[in-house]
């Protein structure tokens, strides 16, 4: 099937940040499912740390969606241009669970 690019979200302003910066998504999900990613395949998205590590142990990156919040900010939905103001990137990382 080839390597995709998932991206990880409910929030709509997510969605649009990553439209407006050009991000090339081949798979959108509010929910990720680690069985249905290939070794090869990206996802982009704020993943708990479980799962993260269960997306890298397939063989997939997972580059995090981080943000600057203020605790002003925490628990509303963010627009883009909110999402612009508190400095949102993708950041690579490797997670893997400790034996």
């Amino acid at each position: 099937m080839g390597e995709r690019v998932w991206f990880v979200s409910r929030h709509s302003g997510a969605v649009a940040w990553a439209a407006r910066r050009g991000i090339a998504v081949d798979r959108r999900v509010a929910h990720l499912d680690p069985a249905d990613v290939a070794a090869g395949d990206t996802v982009i998205g704020t993943l708990p740390v479980h799962l993260a590590a269960e997306i890298c142990a397939r063989g997939a990156r997972y580059l995090h969606l981080s943000l600057d919040l203020p605790p002003d900010m925490r628990g509303r939905e963010l627009s883009a241009d909110d999402m612009e103001r508190c400095h949102a990137r993708l950041e690579e990382y490797e997670v893997r669970k400790a034996s």
